[in-house]
């Protein structure tokens, strides 16, 4: 009879508050989870003193972690029927040690002949993370080594009767394409978040588990140091779905270790009292008085790179808008002001009376940001709508960030051009398309930089739009009253977003400088971390503060007897 069950843990919070497993249901059959348990507990530690086995050193949670995986096994029918899993837990918590213990487990206990076993990591560091307490494992044990066989310079481990492999490799499209492993494991996915094509690479690594309906899929994995991007963020939005049970996909668990939302808005990650949340293995692997140490350096003697990859790497805390010391101030408050209804351009463009828009950047080795915002019809409220565009020489010139834009080009978020004009073209188009709807004010619509226009100005004036439309907005510590403006009407929620990524992302890159009495807003020190939609943002912010009517008739403040001089 098969079992029923749900991966999904919508209480989660609440568990791991508690100290309470994450995995809300028992092994789906207890005598296959007892029988790996077995195996797995028997393997040795070899980097601890006296060398313990895993049953000796471990904690329940990894027993209970590795029991589901071997426990959802239905031998009668001779398949898995939970084939995905994903582990998020923080750095140091024995992660690649229990992979190499997870993966000489199903070596042992797998009954397919000439089985591949893969163990994939994305850079060969990585992978020797893994293969090293693997292979050692197999040597400290003489029953092991009757029956494996190491073979340390391929990085492969061989087992003598069913001749399955076990091989760990960095991945490259070289070593993942044509493979049929039945079993993988993924290290440290966030990185692959960052290498292009690794979706595809992914794909065909993971493709041989179609003709193996024994096998399954792990990923393990810390936070990235820098806002989730590519695979990694597709794959963690999914399995947080399915373990808040938005999405229902019984072969899926996710055991993420992460804080809740209340504590990560409350900072309460700085608390060494609450280190245990994203660091299950605390007291063993992990030393609280170390992370205390550590902390202190990151928050006070660092920069904020530093803190940021601290709270990213040891305590699972991702990187989002609201964690850089010299934030723009407006970022602590953005999430909570996306409107799940202002999901299109048409949305904002159908609710709003009056449109204002903001163009920055544009060279051919830059994004070209557009920023629109509406003013509510019957309201007081302001709608931002923002996309980009983007050469695709600039993304050759800017790897580190090419994985994440096109994702970003996959959501419709960004453009990505192939010719010359493509990218003045498709902001002109938009902006033709606001104005032949009357929702434009009749002077100064669309404010840009007013250096580097010429090429969006020869466009608008091809196509016979008014040349007062357009105004040069002042950049720089200028734009001071505009940031706080836009940053206090975030935070009361009188400006609302549709909780775009790009955006976000942008934030994210953003920092406030000082000058003066003024507060200049501008980007990380990195070349690749853009702002374009943000600024392009403030510029649009910059001419709807000026309270323009509509062209197509009063506004809503005119009906209110508010008269603006």
């Amino acid at each position: 009879m098969t079992p029923t069950w749900s991966t999904a843990c919508p209480d989660w919070e609440q568990r791991i508050v508690a100290g309470r497993s994450l995995i809300p249901f028992a092994p789906l059959f207890p005598e296959e989870a007892e029988a790996a348990l077995k195996v797995f507990k028997s393997l040795r530690v070899v980097d601890l003193p006296n060398q313990p086995t895993f049953g000796a050193c471990s904690d329940q949670w990894v027993f209970e972690f590795v029991g589901a995986i071997f426990g959802a096994y239905d031998a009668r029918n001779a398949r898995r029927l939970i084939s995905e899993f994903l582990l998020l837990i923080a750095k140091k918590n024995s992660k690649s040690t229990i992979a190499a213990g997870i993966m000489i487990t199903a070596l042992i206990r797998n009954w397919r002949h000439t089985n591949e076993l893969t163990l994939l990591a994305p850079t060969m560091e990585v992978a020797n993370n893994s293969y090293i307490p693997a292979s050692a494992m197999v040597k400290a044990d003489p029953e092991l080594q009757m029956v494996l066989k190491t073979s340390d310079h391929q990085r492969t481990i061989k087992h003598l009767t069913t001749e399955a492999e076990l091989k760990v490799v960095a991945a490259d499209s070289d070593t993942s394409a044509g493979k049929k492993s039945g079993f993988i494991l993924v290290d440290e996915l966030w990185l692959f978040g960052k290498k292009p094509r690794s979706s595809a690479m992914l794909q065909e690594a993971t493709g041989g588990l179609i003709a193996r309906p024994e096998g399954f899929v792990i990923y393990l994995t810390t936070h990235s140091d820098e806002p989730p991007a590519g695979v990694w963020k597709s794959k963690l939005d999914y399995f947080r779905d399915v373990r808040d049970g938005k999405i229902t996909d019984t072969e899926k668990l996710g055991v993420l270790y992460e804080f809740p939302e209340p504590m990560i808005e409350g900072e309460a990650y700085l608390d060494p009292d609450n280190f245990y949340i994203t660091n299950p293995n605390i007291g063993r692997s992990v030393r609280r008085g170390w992370l205390e140490t550590k902390l202190k350096e990151a928050v006070s003697g660092g920069g904020d790179d530093d803190k940021q990859t601290f709270l990213a790497k040891h305590l699972n805390v991702p990187i989002g808008t609201r964690l850089r010391r010299d934030r723009w101030a407006g970022a602590d408050a953005w999430d909570s002001a996306a409107d799940p209804e202002l999901a299109s351009l048409e949305d904002l463009l159908d609710r709003a009376e009056v449109v204002t828009a903001g163009i920055d950047g544009g060279g051919l080795d830059d994004f070209l940001g557009l920023a629109l915002i509406g003013r509510e019809r019957g309201a007081q409220r302001w709608m931002l709508w923002t996309m980009a565009c983007c050469h695709e020489k600039a993304l050759d010139r800017r790897k580190d960030i090419k994985t994440m834009v096109q994702g970003f080009a996959q959501s419709g978020e960004v453009l990505i051009c192939r010719s010359g004009e493509e990218d003045i073209v498709a902001v002109a188009d938009i902006i033709e398309q606001v104005w032949s709807r009357g929702l434009f004010p009749e002077k100064n619509a669309v404010g840009l930089d007013p250096v580097g226009v010429a090429a969006i100005m020869d466009e608008l004036m091809a196509r016979e739009l008014p040349e007062d439309m357009l105004v040069g907005v002042p950049q720089g510590y200028k734009l001071s009253g505009v940031t706080k403006g836009m940053a206090r009407k975030v935070d009361d929620g009188s400006l609302v977003h549709g909780g775009s990524g790009l955006m976000s992302w942008c934030i994210g890159n953003a920092k406030t400088e000082k000058r003066g009495n003024a507060d200049y807003v501008t980007k990380q020190a990195s070349g690749s971390m853009k702002i374009d939609p943000l600024i392009a943002a403030f510029n649009a912010f910059d001419l709807m503060s000026r309270h323009p009517d509509p062209a197509g008739g009063p506004s809503v403040y005119e009906d209110r007897g508010i008269l603006f001089l």
